[in-house]
């Protein structure tokens, strides 16, 4: 509820304000669980979240706050974010990428809990920047647009990536299939935003791996959040 109402009140200061544009930083959750059979999700897909999943009430918050942008007489652009990597992105459990860079450069192993046949997709953090700023600036008002790359990859693959950018040589531990795990894929198409705006991925995956990693590196290990090598305790799996 605070999400809906922190929306309220940035939608009333806009409108008393004279804000001419508004960008809502929206996500691909609102789309729910992505079909096997749908390789990237368009704007128009009409999915939604599963209101039975306790996990779905951040997919639901974000729908309720789109359409509270629509009808507010706000010109609003509406970004629908799915997955990042860069500097600053925590190195933790809750976003993958982050927990496997973890490992590689705590010597190891990357441990994913799953599979990894799971296929995701990661937009570098310079070319967020870039998109945000292009669509607050000449996006349609009261249109989403995906935010993200449609380059697939699958968790395993995205492990063994980041073993080669950075240059570690650590074995991936790779865990069993969930009976009730989430979505398969969660991959956008970004046509839209191409084709009206001229964006595109522009920084490769092993590039913004690389570069990343390098930050880490530079951070040190304290401040990073790097997870120290203890080879007397299992450390918890990544989130996959």
């Amino acid at each position: 509820m605070q999400t809906l109402r922190g929306t309220e009140r940035v939608l009333h200061f806009a409108s008393t304000r004279g804000a001419r544009r508004l960008l809502f930083a929206s996500s691909g959750a609102v789309y729910g669980r992505q079909p096997a059979d749908l390789g990237h999700i368009p704007e128009d897909y009409r999915g939604a979240p599963d209101p039975t999943d306790p996990a779905s009430a951040y997919g639901e918050m974000k729908r309720l706050c789109e359409l509270l942008c629509v009808k507010s007489g706000v010109d609003c652009v509406i970004s629908r974010g799915f997955a990042f990597v860069g500097p600053y992105l925590p190195l933790t459990d809750k976003f993958a990428v982050g927990g496997f860079i973890r490992d590689a450069l705590a010597g190891g192993p990357i441990r994913i809990n799953g599979d990894g046949t799971p296929l995701r997709s990661y937009l570098y953090a310079a070319d967020l920047a870039i998109w945000l700023l292009t669509l607050l600036v000449r996006g349609k008002p009261s249109t989403p647009y995906n935010l993200g790359s449609d380059h697939a990859i699958a968790l395993a693959d995205l492990a063994a990536t980041i073993l080669y950018a950075s240059g570690d040589h650590v074995p991936i531990e790779i865990g069993q299939p969930h009976m009730n795990r989430g979505a398969v894929r969660y991959i956008p198409a970004i046509e839209r935003a191409r084709a009206e705006l001229g964006l595109t991925p522009r920084i490769p995956l092993t590039s913004a791996l690389g570069k990343t990693i390098k930050w880490a590196r530079k951070l040190g290990s304290v401040e990073s959040g790097l997870r120290q090598p203890d080879r007397n305790s299992a450390a918890k799996p990544a989130a996959a």
